[in-house]
């Protein structure tokens, strides 16, 4: 065993993988026959796989009121191919469907892992942030969406390796001074930068060291909600460049869907 959750059986043709009991978030599914499901599911152990679900869409399968996205479950899953079989799943408990705009925001945090992680690509640490960005989502506490939201961005670019050290310029290496504006640009990192939109050094230092700490998350949440709003708005700016530029699109589903919301 060299996963939790896994095991290997013996058969006739050889070895199976066989995972058991595997935290896991629903991200997307798409129909694969009039009765079954493709899924791409968000585990811990084992990243971002793509299961199918036979007989899921039936009106008897006990599948239907479970694999639902941004609720926590746990799934047994077996194969070797790209697309293994889900053998069964349950609900793990602990928060109900968030709602309205947050319904959105977890919309857009699988949008996010969907386009950013590869297949079968274990992102342990990062799948317990996701866990707790959406616990937070679905408390309904409206003005903490947006700086978690930044917090969940700067932690799966920090993950994956697309987001550069903000306590130093990034072409230079120079020391970030607490004084002086600079500004994230996808292809040449973090760098000195008056124009708009931009941050103070001290800003960049702030999430830099909230990035180090075990409770991450909540750090860099709490650092985001005390900045005033324009800050923020800048933050947002930057990042979603970044994002778009390492995702290869202009605009992200999810973000053009709750703009139009918003224009309602």
């Amino acid at each position: 065993m060299t996963k939790r959750g896994c095991a290997v059986l013996a058969t006739s043709k050889g070895q199976t993988t066989r995972v058991l009991d595997e935290p896991a978030f629903v991200l997307h599914h798409h129909d694969w026959s009039e009765s079954s499901v493709i899924l791409e599911v968000f585990t811990r152990h084992w990243g971002r796989v793509a299961l199918v679900a036979k007989g899921a869409k039936r009106p008897t399968s006990s599948l239907r009121a479970v694999l639902l996205p941004l609720q926590p479950i746990t799934v047994n899953f077996g194969g070797e191919g790209e697309i293994r079989t889900l053998k069964s799943a349950d609900w793990a408990g602990g928060h109900v469907m968030p709602t309205g705009d947050a319904l959105l925001s977890g919309y857009y945090l699988n949008e996010l892992v969907l386009r950013l992680l590869a297949r079968d690509d274990p992102h342990a640490a990062l799948f317990d942030m996701y866990r707790q960005a959406i616990k937070v989502l679905a408390s309904g506490l409206e003005h903490t969406t947006a700086p978690l939201l930044r917090a969940f961005e700067l932690l799966l670019l920090r993950d994956i390796g697309f987001l550069p050290d903000l306590a130093v310029q990034t072409l230079t290496l120079q020391p970030v001074q607490a004084d002086k504006p600079y500004a994230l640009f996808a292809e040449a990192g973090l760098r000195s930068s008056p124009q708009a939109p931009h941050l103070k050094g001290e800003q960049w230092l702030q999430l830099h060291a909230a990035l180090d700490q075990p409770d991450a998350l909540t750090r860099l949440l709490r650092v985001c909600a005390e900045w005033h709003s324009e800050d923020r708005t800048a933050l947002q700016t930057q990042l979603r460049h970044l994002l778009h530029y390492h995702c290869g699109v202009n605009s992200l589903r999810t973000r053009q869907v709750m703009m139009e919301l918003q224009a309602l």
